[in-house]
Parts: C-alpha cells; sequence; structure tokens
C-alpha cells in the first residue's frame, strides 16, 4: 500500500511537472507572438517615408522577433499551436503589406517633350531661349553667328516644320530682331550689320513660300 503510495505521488509529480512545462512553454510562445504583433502594430505609426528609409532595420528586426515566434510553437500542443500559427500568420501578412509599400518603387510619368521648346533649341541652342522669348545672352559679337546658325538650322529642318511651327519661328525671328536693335546701339560693326541684313533678305522669301507649302501639305494630309 504505501509503495503505491510512494508511485501515485511520483506520479502527480512527475505530471505537475509536465504540466508546468508546457504551461511555461505556452506562456513563451503567446509573449513571442505579442511582442511581434506589437512591432507589426507599431510600424502603423511609422511615416511611409521613414519606413522605406529604415526599412533594412525594420526587416531585420522582424526576422529576429518572427524566427522567435516560430520556434516558440515548436513544444505546444496541436490546438496551441494552430491557434499561435494564425496569429503568426495574420502578423505577417500585415508585415507583407508594409514591406510592399516599402519595396515599390515609385511610378515616375515620363516628361512630355515641349515643341516648343525642342523648337527653340533646334533653332538657337539648347537652353538659348525659354517661354520668355528673352535674347538678353545676344551681344555684338555673336550676334552674326546667331543669325547664320539660325538660319542654316532652317534650312535644314525646314521640310519638318508645321504650320504652327512657323507661326513659332515667326515669333522667334521677330524677337531677334528687336534684339538687334538694341545691339545696333551698343557697337554692332557695319560688316556684321551687312552680313545679317543679306541672310534676313534670303529668308523672308524662303520663310513665306515654306509656311505656304506646310499649310497646303496639311491639308490634303487632312483629306486624305
Amino acid at each position: 500500500m504505501k509503495k503505491n503510495v510512494l508511485k501515485l505521488g511520483l506520479f502527480s509529480m512527475i505530471l505537475l511537472g509536465m504540466v508546468s512545462c508546457k504551461n511555461k512553454e505556452k506562456e513563451m510562445a503567446d509573449k513571442r507572438i505579442s511582442e511581434l504583433e506589437s512591432f507589426v502594430d507599431s510600424l502603423k505609426v511609422v511615416s511611409a517615408e521613414d519606413r522605406e528609409a529604415n526599412w533594412g532595420k525594420i526587416s531585420e528586426d522582424f526576422e529576429t522577433k518572427n524566427t522567435n515566434a516560430k520556434d516558440a510553437l515548436e513544444g505546444l500542443d496541436q490546438d496551441s499551436k494552430t491557434k499561435s500559427q494564425e496569429k503568426l500568420d495574420a502578423s505577417n501578412a500585415r508585415y507583407d503589406e508594409y514591406k510592399v509599400a516599402a519595396l515599390a518603387k515609385p511610378v515616375v510619368e515620363p516628361v512630355k517633350p515641349n515643341s516648343s521648346q525642342i523648337l527653340r533649341d533646334r533653332l538657337f541652342g539648347a537652353g538659348k531661349i525659354g517661354n520668355d522669348m528673352s535674347f538678353a545672352w545676344v551681344n555684338k559679337d555673336n550676334i552674326l553667328k546667331v543669325y547664320d546658325n539660325f538660319f542654316q538650322s532652317y534650312k535644314d529642318n525646314k521640310a519638318n516644320f508645321t504650320r504652327e511651327d512657323y507661326d513659332e519661328i515667326k515669333l522667334m525671328y521677330e524677337a531677334l530682331d528687336s534684339r538687334k536693335n538694341t545691339v545696333e546701339k551698343e557697337g554692332l560693326s557695319s560688316e556684321d550689320n551687312r552680313k545679317i541684313a543679306v541672310i534676313k533678305v534670303k529668308l523672308a522669301p524662303m520663310f513665306k513660300l515654306n509656311r505656304i507649302g506646310a499649310k497646303s501639305r496639311e491639308n490634303q494630309e487632312a483629306k486624305e
């Protein structure tokens, strides 16, 4: 009888030890999962910019907490493990949403070329003329070259100009002429002035005929 009592007492102690161990494992698993959930929830209050800038550290901390939580599930009974795994999966899903947003490349809309600016760059050089049509950079020393480059570029591209292009060219040409009036008073040489006059004589009838041709071409294309 005494031996039976001793055996029963020993079995009870072993059973209590097992129960205590299981409870500790459950508590540890709950703790690890709670730490993971709190970490993921904390990302909500972090701005998107800060998440993106610090994603390396965020990812490192998450992996550590996620691994700890997974390891803590190993010693649980099947029912507890299933419930804990559901919580773990939910935290991982929320984390993945933040990850996708942080690592997504921003969509950059292609800048549509400004046809007017392309035309200005083609005739006078890249960045020389803006919307203000200012020719302040033109002076007595370079104005002949500006006229000459303009005329040469015009001849090279005249077949590709539209009627709208010709209207834009006319405005630029008039603005350049206006600048020439100022430059003449600043010491433009007679020789350069004479050469510019020759260019203008050549350009005037050419411009008129080319614009008419562009208009006729566009009308014909519209009919087709």
